[in-house]
């Protein structure tokens, strides 16, 4: 009995993600699938690759969506340590919307870091100043597109 192949999918934890729009063009050039996690607040993409899918409101609802369906064959786009942990753990491939793969080898250390940052805090919130990193830049949106086309790659030829 013949198989299907196993097609890849392109999961964008869409919540504040600033890559949308590049990651479709990148998905729709390779002809893979995308869906669109978010808990609301997007209009629906009417292309055909793309599934808008919205999840209840609550924590992680959107996290927790996207770490029960990916696969080996999937790449997540996402800001979200814990989630991207969670992408590995499952054998996908994740990406940073600033183009940084996380992978085996920084997925420690990015959670480490985290949880750090995190109790210092909650220990002095007053000296921790406001918060937000650095604003995303076009050389953030090069790096994204750069990385995105070499993980989709690298998943097609797999």
């Amino acid at each position: 009995m013949l198989r299907a192949p196993v097609m890849s999918i392109l999961y964008i934890d869409a919540d504040a993600c600033p890559v949308k729009a590049e990651a479709l063009k990148v998905a729709e050039r390779h002809r893979i699938a995308v869906k669109i996690v978010c808990n609301g607040g997007l209009r629906p993409s009417a292309h055909p690759l793309v599934e808008t899918v919205i999840v209840p409101e609550g924590p992680d609802a959107a996290d927790d969506w996207i770490a029960e369906r990916i696969g080996p064959k999937d790449l997540c786009v996402t800001g979200d340590i814990p989630l991207a942990a969670r992408c590995l753990e499952r054998g996908a491939r994740a990406l940073r919307h600033n183009g940084e793969v996380f992978n085996t080898a920084n997925i420690g250390t990015q959670l480490a870091m985290r949880d750090l940052m995190a109790d210092l805090r909650a220990a002095n919130p007053l000296e921790m100043g406001g918060g937000g990193g650095s604003a995303f830049s076009r050389a953030d949106r090069s790096r994204f597109l750069d990385a995105l086309e070499r993980e989709l790659r690298a998943l097609l030829r797999s």
